[in-house]
């Protein structure tokens, strides 16, 4: 595919000391405006044609478990398509993440584009970092809807504070992964937060170990466009892996970097 012409995203967007103090707080933090309406118009076109490409979830949807039904889910997409490249190691979202983690720069560790599809089911409570050998808590995953959204069309939402428990259960993604943690949720008394509506080319930023969830997509024919971006404090070294998600994560986005080494593969460039 040919590299189209694209918004040049190298500048910076001001972060201001009341979102880098709310994100810290809460474990999450809602910054509008990320993209302007001509930048998410063009990197729409870019990020939908690679997912439709590269998208390998042929099933039905209700011939899918849980975690099938929550979204399409098409990673990585830097490595294989120039423009989206131009995306996902864009310095203006690695600038963001480094304000508001309080580094100096930052690595990405992947991209990820969520599609919750018409009629998509909840996406079950839990901690991205439960995937990342990692030995930082200093990770941001940026999650950026490409169209319009409301808390019908399966919105994120956040247990407000969790952030600061770490690790809870080591447990993926699941039916048993919502039970547990809603449970965990209830006895600590986070409070759930999340959007009534977002823009496109805005964009929610929370910590690796803020606990999350998304309900289903309720539109009877609108797919709710989401692309996401994961980044992790420059310095950071691989851990051994505590379960086997985590060693796949160790082989795929690491390159099988050895445990204690830094965290700098070739799928792992400093974004600043």
């Amino acid at each position: 595919m040919a590299t189209l012409t694209a918004p040049d995203l190298a500048d910076f967007k001001a972060v201001s000391e009341m979102q880098i103090n709310s994100f810290r707080e809460n474990g999450h933090v809602l910054i509008p405006g990320v993209l302007n309406e001509a930048e998410v118009s063009h990197y729409r076109d870019v990020i939908n044609s690679a997912a439709t490409k590269f998208n390998t979830e042929k099933r039905k949807l209700e011939d899918r478990d849980t975690y099938g039904k929550a979204f399409l889910q098409i990673t990585n997409l830097w490595e294989v398509d120039e423009n989206v490249k131009a995306y996902a190691l864009a310095k203006r979202f690695g600038k963001i993440a480094a304000d508001l983690l309080g580094v100096e720069n930052v690595r990405i560790y992947h991209d990820q584009a969520l599609y919750k599809e018409p009629g998509g089911g909840f996406t079950p409570w839990h901690q991205d970092q439960y995937y990342w050998p990692v030995d930082t808590s200093n990770t941001i995953t940026m999650w950026m809807p490409l169209i319009d959204i409301d808390v019908d069309m399966g919105m994120l939402t956040f247990a407000s504070g969790s952030h600061q428990a770490g690790f809870v259960e080591n447990v993926p993604i699941s039916d048993e992964s919502e039970a547990m943690l809603e449970k965990f949720i209830q006895d600590k008394g986070f409070k759930i937060a999340r959007a009534q509506t977002m823009k496109a080319g805005d964009a929610t930023w929370h910590y690796g170990w803020t606990l999350h969830s998304a309900p289903g997509n309720k539109s009877r024919d609108i797919m709710r466009e989401v692309m996401t971006v994961i980044f992790i404090a420059d310095g950071a070294k691989v851990t051994e892996p505590k379960n086997k998600h985590q060693e796949a994560d160790r082989q795929r986005w690491m390159c099988g970097l050895p445990a204690g080494s830094a965290l700098n593969s070739p799928l792992n460039p400093l974004i600043l």
